[in-house]
């Protein structure tokens, strides 16, 4: 009889080490964690998959699928469906693909050769074409660097190229705008009539309305591609550049011709010449005569 109030603390404490042995054997089969549901505990779905039915006893797995080709879940979730893959081939976005998609990582994106990607993230969805320099490179292009080039050299023998290249262009552009005000057919108001009295100020004005209708024309002739090289050196923020590309997602026409009308109202009453002294020096010099064609016609 003495014996009996020793023994009872020593079952005790068996069974309370016995129980807690138990639930950390139950609570160990959700190994990505747990989420409530209904007033339990069910254990989340792995990475790659998502969850098809919730748990009906506690501290045990739903039902879970594999996410399908084409879609991913790179974290354990209680989401009943799986996020799209990243596509990289997106119209006019200079994009190709660096890691592929698997149901538990999205696909990853790079810029193709001599693009260079602008985003301050790792998540790149615009690459811009890389500077070239005629007097070589300080700084390759690459990831999200565009090309430095090194400094002008030679006793300004390089200067003195490149100022008889730029009075060549603007030669040219002379050239066109006046053939364009030659092929005109409606006479345009004389200085008299003007406010001002100025007759450049009429060329400049019937400039700006012959491009006026007909962005459309113009747009499909220098393609999204020139244009935004057009913008980009004229000075254009790049926000805005990708704005026009993302609202019209696939389709470059339309891209095309949202940056068009946007760049020409920053031109002002010059855009005519401007775009088309632009395309001379960027080397289109068959798309530089294409619009001044379009614009002779309109008038």
């Amino acid at each position: 009889m003495a014996d009996g109030p020793d023994k009872s603390p020593v079952w005790f404490t068996i069974f309370v080490l016995f129980s807690q042995r138990i639930s950390v054997i139950v609570s160990s089969q959700c190994v990505d964690g747990t989420y409530s549901h209904e007033g339990r505990d069910c254990c989340l779905c792995a990475a790659g998959q998502h969850l098809v039915e919730h748990c009906t006893t506690n501290l045990h797995y739903g039902k879970c699928n594999p996410c399908r080709p084409g879609d991913y879940s790179s974290h354990p979730t209680n989401q009943m469906f799986c996020d799209p893959c990243t596509s990289c081939s997106q119209s006019s976005a200079n994009l190709e693909e660096d890691e592929p998609c698997t149901a538990a990582q999205d696909r990853k994106c790079r810029c193709i050769k001599d693009h260079y990607c602008v985003s301050g993230s790792e998540i790149c969805r615009l690459c811009h074409p890389c500077k070239q320099c005629a007097e070589g490179i300080k700084v390759p292009c690459a990831g999200h660097n565009d090309t430095v080039c090194n400094d002008k050299t030679d006793g300004g023998k390089t200067v003195g190229i490149a100022v008889g290249v730029t009075a060549l262009i603007v030669v040219g552009v002379a050239v066109g705008v006046a053939v364009f005000v030659w092929k005109k057919k409606k006479r345009p108001q004389t200085p008299d009539q003007l406010p001002n009295g100025n007759a450049a100020d009429v060329e400049m004005q019937h400039l700006k309305e012959d491009l006026e209708p007909h962005l459309s024309d113009i747009a499909r002739v220098i393609g999204w591609k020139d244009m935004k090289d057009v913008a980009v050196r004229s000075g254009m923020r790049n926000t805005d550049i990708e704005a026009c590309e993302l609202n019209h997602p696939g389709d470059s026409k339309e891209q095309t011709l949202q940056l068009l009308r946007e760049w020409m109202e920053s031109q002002g009453m010059n855009a005519g010449m401007i775009l088309i002294q632009s395309l001379t020096k960027g080397g289109k010099n068959r798309k530089a005569e294409e619009v001044t064609d379009i614009l002779s016609r309109g008038s």
